[in-house]
């Protein structure tokens, strides 16, 4: 019995290997992480949109460019 157990157990953990390693939730939450990563963000100077992966953030605001920081 003990045997079997450990077989059913190295099977498992082979064929999660084998399909990658991921659950539907996490393919999921990568899924939101780049949606956040194209919604559109306001510069905190121009008013500009700019994507949240191309903005620069300082101090949690947004901006479109280097020339936009305050400073």
């Amino acid at each position: 019995m003990i045997l079997k157990l450990i077989l059913l157990g190295i099977v498992m953990v082979a064929v999660y290997k084998f399909v990658g390693g991921t659950t539907a939730l996490s393919s999921s939450e990568k899924e939101q992480s780049e949606n956040d990563a194209d919604a559109l963000e306001e510069c905190h100077t121009c008013g500009t949109y700019v994507t949240r992966r191309e903005s620069i953030i300082v101090k949690g605001k947004y901006y479109c460019s280097k020339e936009c920081l305050p400073g």
